[in-house]
């Protein structure tokens, strides 16, 4: 195997590979990226067994040669030692080279770099996945939609199917959700191609923010294809797959209340930054939990109260109360998350009374709607 490549692109694809590399592995291979390179230009493939991200670079872009490729082939590099290699080489031309043995030669400029290689056979190969099921989303939709989600998973693997966020499509509807059981979040969108099977699959927190850091900012379609155990993700240059939860997702429309005791409309900045105020004095072990309440007429009380640091009270003026008075507390910390993932300027919150879960919601949209638990102090 022997190509020449343009440093810059190499890097490109590297660091995208590179998120699925895990030192913490129980294949030793896995430490390792799978380089192939022919004709048709070099593919890197890295996997620790739960993602696998493969990444292509063509030989020309644009009308511009990026690979020179001299011979096919494939080898398998130790992935720390070869990114920090290309990172630090002096010029943008690379050429690498393989001979006997696997060992790999790289050279750029002056410096060259020997490193021995593994078998290419012994890595594992691609996941199957058919097309029977496919759709396609926008990149930055995705992007959105993982950001209005993923951070109401849960942490704990004592439930391991909360660890992941539960997609389902039906009537032609794509319904996102996580929950730890404390909180819930949910956001809603119609894609414009759906498969005709409806289906519900649950993808790994870990697996959708890594996915994040790689999707482009624009509106490039990406594929999603399902199968029984994986989902791929798949952009002009880039395969994303990850293995699904297995097991079945609570039912978790039964949580949303259907009707409500109190209702505030308020700007949503204003509400997050007052009660990021307040979680300045509210005590860490006790789950900095800030108090609200909505008192007779459009002013609400954010409070917090900690006896050895002090307490704190701000008012804010909400745009509209209406329904009964009300006293609640709850997790500063999940408040600002669900403030964080509406991010609208005007938000709704419905409480149903001080022990019940309330819902957040932007006033001119309902595809995203957050859920949070009060806890009891009142």
């Amino acid at each position: 195997m022997k190509f020449e490549i343009m440093r810059d692109k190499l890097l490109e694809g590297l660091s995208d590979v590179m998120k699925a590399i895990s030192q913490k592995v129980t294949i030793p291979i896995l430490t390792g990226i799978k380089i192939e390179v022919n004709e048709k230009g070099l593919q890197m493939t890295g996997s620790d067994s739960d993602i696998t991200i493969c990444t292509s670079i063509p030989v020309e872009q644009d009308g511009e040669q990026i690979i020179q490729v001299m011979e096919s082939g494939m080898i398998v590099l130790q992935a720390k030692f070869f990114s920090e290699i290309v990172r630090k080489l002096p010029t943008n031309e690379v050429v690498i080279e393989v001979t006997e043995g696997m060992h790999t030669h790289i050279r750029s400029g002056k410096s060259e770099f020997h490193l021995i290689g593994s078998d290419p056979y012994e890595y594992p190969v691609l996941p199957e996945v058919s097309d029977e099921h496919r759709m396609s989303l926008p990149s930055d939709l995705i992007k959105s939609v993982i950001r209005e989600t993923v951070f109401a998973v849960s942490q704990h693997e004592t439930r391991p199917i909360l660890t992941g966020v539960h997609w389902e499509l039906k009537d032609g509807e794509l319904v996102c959700v996580a929950t730890d059981s404390h909180r819930l979040a949910s956001r809603k969108t119609r894609p414009e191609q759906v498969p005709e099977q409806p289906f519900s699959i649950v993808i790994p927190g870990k697996s959708l923010q890594e996915l994040n850091k790689i999707l482009p900012d624009t509106l490039e379609p990406v594929e999603i294809i399902f199968a029984d155990q994986q989902v791929l993700f798949k952009t002009r240059n880039v395969l994303f797959y990850s293995r699904l939860l297995e097991g079945n997702y609570p039912d978790t429309s039964r949580l949303i209340p259907s009707e409500y005791k109190t209702s505030v409309t308020v700007n949503g900045k204003q509400l997050l930054q007052a009660i990021d105020r307040a979680s300045l004095l509210a005590r860490e072990d006790r789950n900095n939990i800030v108090r609200f309440s909505a008192e007779g007429g459009n002013t609400l009380e954010v409070s917090s109260n900690s006896p050895e640091v002090g307490k704190v009270e701000e008012l804010i003026e909400a745009q509209e109360v209406t329904g009964e008075e009300l006293k609640i507390s709850f997790s500063a910390k999940y408040m600002m998350d669900a403030l964080k993932a509406i991010d609208g300027q005007n938000i709704e919150v419905h409480f149903t009374g001080t022990m019940r879960p309330f819902i957040l919601k932007a006033t001119d949209n309902d595809s995203i709607l957050q859920l949070i638990l009060p806890v009891r102090t009142y």
